[in-house]
């Protein structure tokens, strides 16, 4: 029997403009658009209106929703004002949605100020990698505007995550982390059904950390959210693999990302969702 069929429960299916978004069906592409001086493995490449809209084009066959950041999130990454995060956003996204009307768009933010500039300004979900606890008005303000968030696990704060962290038990503490934050959110208005989660591979984690989390994807599903996964170039490959350049990882990304499949994720957050297309195409086919 197709293990993908003991999911514990039926997911509430999202539409997002034009899209459905039917959980279990098949994995989605969230391509990854920064618009930021230094992100990881991208950083200044897509900050001008026309170079973000000719990344976007390149990677429109493949994607199923755009991930918009103006702020990195970085092991030891500074933090900037939420005026300039919206400076560097808000045009792009404006001009994102002017040319593809009916594209998803989430924005990656950690500041209630700049997702509610961003919802206004065309974004249709918000991003949060801190799950709403570096901003209290955060939640909140996804409550009130009945939009799709994503709740993401973090160790710390950007500047001190990889500094030695530690866990009991690094799946159930994270899985405790996220049941405890969808109850959070659902106290301040948000449809369980409008809520998905991200475990967090690379914030907080070891090698070993992220390596137990890929290898115990499944027990998320009992959480019964759409589950999100960012393995796409991240450090832990890099190791792995000897890769330190972060744009030579596109191989391990590409086994990350079927072992996510095979682990039951329903949307993979990627740099390079041309060639990790077919990889989600052949691991559908095999594991679902």
């Amino acid at each position: 029997m197709n293990s993908r069929t003991s999911k514990p429960a039926k997911l509430t299916n999202w539409v997002i403009r034009d899209r459905q978004f039917i959980w279990g069906d098949r994995t989605y592409l969230m391509g990854v658009l920064n618009i930021t001086p230094d992100s990881f493995s991208d950083g200044g490449q897509f900050n001008s209106r026309d170079a973000a809209l000719q990344q976007v084009a390149q990677m429109l066959p493949y994607i199923d929703m755009l991930d918009i950041g103006g702020e990195s999130t970085k092991p030891n990454a500074q933090p900037v004002s939420a005026e300039e995060e919206s400076d560097r956003i808000l045009p792009i996204i404006e001009a994102i949605r002017a040319e593809y009307p009916n594209l998803p768009i989430s924005i990656d933010t950690v500041k209630a100020s700049v997702a509610k500039a961003a919802i206004a300004a065309g974004a249709d979900m918000l991003n949060d990698v801190s799950a709403g606890r570096f901003d209290p008005e955060m939640l909140p303000l996804a409550g009130k505007l009945q939009v799709p968030i994503f709740l993401m696990h973090m160790q710390g704060e950007p500047r001190t995550m990889q500094i030695n962290p530690k866990y009991r038990d690094v799946v159930q503490d994270i899985k405790q982390f996220l049941t405890d934050a969808i109850s959070v959110a659902k106290a301040c208005g948000i449809p369980k059904h409008l809520i998905a989660i991200d475990p967090g591979i690379g914030f907080g984690k070891t090698l070993a950390h992220n390596l137990e989390i890929l290898k115990n994807l499944r027990s998320f599903q009992e959480i019964s959210a759409p589950l999100l996964l960012g393995v796409s170039r991240k450090s832990f490959i890099g190791k792995l693999c000897d890769r330190p350049d972060p744009r030579d990882r596109l191989f391990g990304t590409i086994a990350a990302c079927s072992a996510c499949i095979a682990g039951g994720a329903d949307i993979l957050r990627v740099h390079d969702p041309k060639e990790i297309f077919d990889a989600c195409r052949v691991s559908d086919a095999i594991f679902r």
